[in-house]
């Protein structure tokens, strides 16, 4: 990092402890993820309570060459792990890890493509044998099973409705599952 770390502590005193986990941490996400310029962290204490104890709020601000991350971990009230300032800690820097491996994945042009799910008309039906056809766009006829249907029940299917499915290579040739009725 080009700027020394920053952390700061609102309602409760400095720790040793704690800082020396924050920079291990830091460390790591610098060590996987090296254009980081700099990186500021906040730990908020929860104000003091007599009924129960309250859940730490971790902020995580990194610069990195093509913009900021920011991490601002509020903390579920139904998930009281965080009364433990490490188990804060730990949460509010794996979201922070998650970031930085999807800014490096947009940097170097890695954004995961979804590949287009087929579709087509079913074309034939046939209900005793438990069994239909479905032409696709590129006029190819798909077989596909009455346990492949997924939305909808087999018989309630008819010549022309559009369906969306998956593909696979069958015994005789392609076949497909996932059929579901757009």
């Amino acid at each position: 990092m080009q700027v020394p770390l920053q952390v700061t502590f609102r309602n409760t005193a400095k720790s040793e402890a704690v800082e020396a986990e924050i920079r291990k941490r830091v460390e790591k996400l610098s060590r996987y993820h090296g254009g980081i310029i700099s990186c500021r962290v906040v730990v908020e204490a929860p104000l003091q309570n007599k009924q129960k104890g309250g859940l730490y709020k971790i902020r995580i601000d990194l610069t990195c060459p093509e913009g900021k991350l920011e991490v601002n971990r509020e903390p579920d009230p139904r998930n009281q792990a965080h009364q433990d300032v490490y188990v804060a800690l730990r949460d509010a820097f794996a979201a922070a890890g998650r970031q930085l491996e999807q800014y490096t994945e947009r940097r170097k042009g890695e954004v995961k493509v979804h590949e287009e799910i087929p579709s087509g008309k079913i074309t034939h039906l046939s209900p005793m044998e438990d069994y239909g056809t479905i032409t696709t766009s590129d006029d190819r006829d798909i077989y596909f099973h009455r346990n492949s249907v997924l939305n909808t029940n087999f018989d309630a299917l008819t010549i022309g409705t559009a369906v969306q499915f998956r593909e696979e290579d069958g015994d005789k040739g392609p076949q497909a599952r996932n059929v579901k009725v757009v």
